[in-house]
């Protein structure tokens, strides 16, 4: 269900910085229509799931990147021609009311159904 809301983007270009570079650091761009698919903004804090591992990076988005591709910069465990997913990372999303825990007879703690 997942990949029908998030569904896999080609990395068409990566590249490296060096220390040297004025402009550093983990940024990927998408194409503004697929941005807004997604629901994700300009300049957004985003996980890339990528084959190998995950990364947070900040969203660009650019109309010169075409639609089903991603353009990727400093972002380990990717690389061109990977396939990866965008996700966005919500750091203000908020939790449910916690539910109330008692102590389970075979030990350690089960959720309180109030029945």
């Amino acid at each position: 269900m997942m990949e029908f809301f998030h569904p896999w983007l080609m990395v068409s270009h990566y590249s490296a910085t060096s220390r040297e570079d004025a402009e550093r650091g983990p940024i990927v761009r998408i194409n503004p229509a697929y941005a807004r698919r997604r629901l994700l903004e300009d300049g957004e804090l985003v996980w890339v799931y990528g084959p190998r591992r995950h990364e947070l990076a900040v969203l660009a988005v650019d109309d010169r990147v075409s639609e089903g591709n991603v353009v990727a910069r400093d972002i380990r465990g990717i690389a061109q021609a990977d396939t990866v997913r965008l996700v966005s990372h919500h750091t203000d999303a908020g939790r449910g009311p916690s539910t109330p825990h008692r102590e389970s007879p075979w030990g350690g703690c089960e959720h309180d159904t109030g029945v």
